[in-house]
C-alpha cells in the first residue's frame, strides 16, 4: 500500500516512516506546504492528514487532490505514532 502522509510534526518524520515500514507501506510524508505538492503526491492507496498541525493550505490540497483522484482520506486530529498505528491498522483490515 502506498500511503502519504500530510501534515504532523517534522520531529515524527522519520517514525511515521518507520511504523508504515513494519505495515508494509511505501510512504511520503510531507510536514510543510512545498511547491507543486499536489504533483509530488502522486497516486497513493491512502492519505492520511494529520489536522492539527497543518496548514490550511496544505490540508486544502490534499482534500482536493483525495476528490479529484479518488484518493481515500483519513483525517486525524491527532498527530502521534499511536493514532498512525490505528489508521494503518484499520485501513489493512480485510474487507475495506
Amino acid at each position: 500500500m502506498n500511503v502519504v502522509i500530510i501534515g504532523g510534526n517534522e520531529c515524527m518524520e522519520c517514525r511515521y516512516k518507520h511504523i508504515c515500514k513494519t505495515y508494509r507501506c511505501r510512504v511520503k510524508v510531507f510536514t510543510k506546504f512545498e511547491g507543486h505538492l499536489p504533483d509530488r503526491i502522486g497516486n497513493p492507496d491512502l492519505i492520511v492528514l494529520f489536522t492539527n498541525p497543518v496548514s490550511h493550505a496544505l490540508a486544502r490540497a490534499a482534500k482536493n487532490k483525495a476528490a479529484r483522484n479518488n484518493i481515500m482520506l483519513v483525517q486525524s486530529h491527532c498527530g502521534s505514532g499511536d493514532a498512525l498505528k490505528t489508521i494503518l491498522k484499520n485501513q489493512m483490515e480485510p474487507g475495506r
